[in-house]
């Protein structure tokens, strides 16, 4: 069977404008184009459409679905479980903020006030949701599953005395990162408590120390372009070499 632009627009829900984008920038071209220049689509565009829709869903790039679903080895049946997973992970995010303000509304109209643990509960979920999207695969690829799963169990029990402490550290660490840098030596005392700030701020969530991953983490947070916008967006251009350097100084003492 075949569809039009306006017929596939309509099964869809996208824009013909949208479709025409998409066949502009080779994301999902039609099946054919007769003399007239009309656009007709098989049952293999509709199955890439549905991708293409999957992927934005989950707040995907167009360059990046792209890569994916124009990849040699794509393989569909292995990218609708990956959304499944993915939508599976937003559900029980979703599922959780949703039972924080059923929680909050419950408290309000019976005045049987939550804990403040509770009412932190969604957005801490949420937190980690991001955290797992946004480096997830590289964190599990360097540190592997348990440890990272660990990790997450372990921030997701933090009291809110913990959870402010745990924000207040890192305000304070972006501050003295500042300092050392301005003093420009990776060994000196200013640098060293930055190292050790950081390591105190790792351990609200890692549930063990050591100065082999804080050196690796050091090492990630320079090779991904994702983790060096961190810390030069929250303190200047060039504070996550510096940091680098400084944990590698602290790590190898």
């Amino acid at each position: 069977m075949e569809y039009t632009i306006q017929q596939l627009a309509k099964l869809s829900g996208v824009s013909t404008r949208t479709l025409r984008y998409y066949d502009e920038i080779d994301l999902l071209k039609p099946a054919r184009t007769n003399e007239a220049g009309y656009r007709f689509y098989g049952q293999h565009e509709v199955d890439i459409l549905q991708q293409i829709l999957f992927y934005r869903a989950l707040d995907m790039k167009l360059v990046t679905i792209h890569n994916i679903i124009h990849a040699p080895d794509f393989q569909h049946t292995a990218a609708l479980k990956t959304h499944r997973d993915a939508l599976l992970q937003r559900k029980k995010q979703l599922d959780q903020l949703l039972k924080t303000v059923e929680q909050t509304i419950q408290s309000i109209e019976e005045e049987h006030p939550m804990t403040n643990e509770e009412k932190f509960n969604g957005f801490k979920e949420q937190l980690i949701e991001e955290n797992e999207k946004q480096y997830g695969k590289e964190i599990r690829a360097n540190y592997g599953q348990e440890t990272v799963d660990a990790s997450n169990a372990k921030f997701r029990n933090l009291t809110e005395e913990q959870y402010n402490a745990m924000q207040q550290l890192e305000q304070q660490l972006f501050e003295r990162l500042k300092e050392a840098m301005a003093i420009g030596d990776v060994r000196n005392d200013v640098s060293m408590e930055v190292a050790e700030l950081h390591k105190r701020w790792l351990s609200f969530s890692w549930p063990q120390y050591t100065k082999e991953a804080h050196a690796g983490l050091a090492q990630m947070y320079i090779a991904d372009d994702r983790f060096t916008a961190y810390y030069d967006k929250h303190v200047s251009v060039g504070a996550t070499q510096f940091l680098h350097d400084v944990i590698r100084e602290y790590t190898q003492n």
